[in-house]
């Protein structure tokens, strides 16, 4: 994987600084340790900085076609390269490298934007037409990788990541406040948003073209779930066949690099069953790696040891101990560039790190299961909260939320609560966002931290609605499950699970993550699978158990879900790490950068300090004005542009025109 950076003029030409373009990629330099490149001409600026995996010797980056009109930065991988490329040669293209990313400059060459039709994989890419003088910029389908953005004095600046667009001095850096209610409420932004002012994501399964100095983007995908006479009309066995089929080939094309792959395992279904398939079918040797817990209710080493033990891999695991936890977490928002409402992200960033240590740049991973399988209880519960609707005085209705819930209902008086907590509203079920609603307000209850300035830049309603017209148009024609997965997908996964606690966090050791899961061609069958065979009764991902109960021991199709999570306060209230940390939550601190109350926070911050066990929402809280006090000191209040020497580039491609030759120069 890699990272890129670019600067382009919107109007007349002149001004791209060459020094600019580098310090915008040398500061993303851990996306790309291995090689650094850049492009310029009059127009525009392009940075690659390289994650060497295909074509070791060759690839070094911006890329070419052959006449040299087509330039290409790019981060991510095409898994049916090969295929595309036998396809591009018969067409009479011409190759100098070996590459994935020299296949997509001629594909697009081919089919302009609708190349990304035939494309199956994790990316985004900027290409510039010297003769036309047009960019084109897309990003993957499900937005595995990241694409920043902002239009600043007639210029387009675009980046891996928002440090890299801050490289230029004359880029306002502020927090937006509606973007901090947008966490406090969702974990995360909206698509497209981000939490800096006037910087912009380019959003999953979207591309932009620049021509004749305007900009417009375009959706040129969206997940396709289907309404009730779309679903597939087969019997189960031959889903499975199909599923496994999907998943197989999904997994095979992932395997393909010119180092070698490895495998997480969290000890949960879905990493057992990618390093099952990767064992049985692709390479017994693979390297497997997993997180361990010192506290017993984060823990998941049992269910690691057992399917270890099975595929008899060679396994590394370390102990994300609640002191590192705790001192990791501002290096790990660096990365992330966001607030953070959990830790959970911190223990990915240490296991990278091992990754790293041991030799591995590319893991598979096993996120995207719950989301097109079915795998959370925010599914299931709105599930049962559609039960209940139609019979919502009966008792024995009610009784479905014990099972949902077995932990909460051991208590008498908090299963009493908790009745009465979930028979709320059912009359508003014909919401679109109902599925979410309890989820988003119970979070939203940590928005009482912000000053009132910051929650007065929030209409909550109108943040609502505007989730509510981005929906499809036969979003309404779907079964609740499906309308449940596609909120949960185009919000958390996109803008959390696969940035904060993907991407950001392997990237930040330079580690690849491939997801087999999300897989395109997977998540568009699932998609008219029929809901009952995802979650059957309040049995979830059933028909992904069905189709993998051979190689995954029945230990863990059998055993409940076990949502992975980190130590909040225990670790950020640790004897050793508060004190680096405390100094963000002084009252000159929280004055400083106004975004919180200030006699709040401190009751709030002597109250969690003095329980054993905060509740889920003070936890959420203290990460939450923790991680916005460092995100605010490290990119507004004192960010730091020069944080190592500026590499020089290893390949340099000068076009401007006071470069008399008008050709490459390169430099080692």
């Amino acid at each position: 994987m890699c990272g890129i950076a670019g600067h382009l003029c919107l109007g007349t030409p002149g001004g791209i600084s060459l020094e600019l373009i580098e310090k915008m990629t040398d500061i993303i330099r851990h996306r790309g340790p291995d090689e650094m490149g850049v492009y310029i001409d009059d127009w525009v600026g392009l940075g690659h900085a390289r994650l060497s995996i295909i074509d070791l010797a060759k690839g070094a980056q911006p890329i070419h076609n052959e006449d040299k009109t087509l330039w290409i930065v790019y981060n991510g991988e095409i898994f049916n390269y090969l295929e595309l490329r036998d396809e591009l040669l018969r067409k009479g293209h011409t190759f100098y490298t070996s590459t994935d990313t020299e296949v997509i400059v001629h594909l697009y060459e081919e089919h302009g934007p609708c190349c990304l039709d035939r494309m199956n994989g994790q990316f985004a890419f900027a290409i510039w037409n010297s003769k036309a003088k047009e960019l084109f910029l897309a990003r993957d389908r499900v937005g595995i990788r990241p694409l920043h953005y902002t239009i600043q004095r007639n210029h387009l600046i675009f980046a891996s990541e928002i440090k890299s667009i801050f490289q230029d001095r004359s880029v306002p850096r502020a927090i937006d406040p509606e973007a901090v209610n947008q966490v406090f409420t969702l974990w995360t932004t909206l698509a497209g948003d981000t939490v800096f002012e006037g910087i912009r994501e380019l959003p999953p399964g979207h591309y932009m073209t620049v021509v004749n100095g305007q900009v417009s983007t375009r959706k040129y995908w969206d997940i396709p779930f289907a309404g009730p006479d779309e679903k597939l009309d087969m019997p189960a066995g031959r889903i499975r066949e199909r599923i496994h089929g999907l998943l197989f080939d999904a997994t095979r094309i992932r395997m393909r690099a010119d180092v070698p792959v490895g495998c997480y395992v969290s000890g949960g279904l879905d990493s057992s069953i990618i390093a099952a398939l990767v064992v049985k079918h692709f390479n017994r040797a693979v390297r497997t790696f997993g997180i361990r817990f010192q506290e017993e209710r984060f823990d998941e080493g049992e269910h690691q040891k057992l399917i270890v033990s099975r595929l008899n891999v060679d396994h590394t695991e370390i102990e994300a101990t609640n002191e590192e936890i705790g001192t990791a977490f501002p290096e790990v928002l660096w990365h992330c560039e966001r607030p953070l409402l959990r830790t959970s992200p911190v223990p990915m960033y240490l296991l990278s790190g091992a990754v790293r240590n041991n030799g591995i740049k590319v893991v598979l991973t096993g996120e995207g299961a719950d989301e097109i399988f079915g795998g959370y209880n925010i599914f299931r519960e709105a599930k049962a909260r559609h039960f209940l609707a139609r019979q919502p005085e009966s008792p024995l209705r009610l009784m479905v939320f014990r099972k949902l819930y077995p932990y909460i209902f051991k208590d008498s008086r908090a299963g009493a609560m908790q009745q009465s907590f979930f028979a709320a509203n059912l009359d508003k079920l014909g919401d679109p966002l109902s599925s979410h609603m309890i989820r988003w307000h119970n979070t939203g209850r940590t928005r009482g931290f912000l000053s009132e300035e910051v929650r007065a830049a929030f209409d909550f309603e109108g943040f609502l609605e505007r989730i509510r017209q981005s929906l499809p148009p036969a979003f309404d024609s779907w079964d609740s499950l499906s309308k449940a997965q596609y909120i949960e997908m185009v919000t958390f996964m996109s803008n959390y699970l696969l940035s904060s606690q993907g991407d950001r966090v392997a990237m930040g050791h330079s580690v690849e993550i491939r997801l087999p899961f999300l897989d395109f061609r997977l998540i568009e069958f699932m998609s008219r699978v029929p809901p009952e065979l995802k979650i059957f009764g309040l049995k979830e991902k059933y028909i992904l158990k069905k189709t993998f109960s051979e190689p995954v021991p029945a230990e863990i199709l059998k055993r409940d879900k076990h949502p992975y999570r980190a130590p909040i306060s225990q670790s950020l209230f640790h004897p050793r790490s508060y004190p680096r940390l405390s100094e963000y939550l002084s009252a000159d601190c929280l004055k400083n950068s106004g975004l919180f109350n200030v006699k709040k926070v401190r009751l709030l911050e002597a109250k969690i300090r003095k329980q054993a066990n905060a509740s889920e929402v003070d936890n959420m809280a203290l990460a939450g004005i923790l991680s916005t006090q460092i995100i605010h000191d490290q990119f507004v209040a004192r960010f730091a542009r020069d944080r190592v020497a500026v590499k020089r580039p290893d390949v340099l491609y000068d076009y401007r025109t006071r470069n008399q030759e008008g050709c490459a120069r390169a430099h080692a």
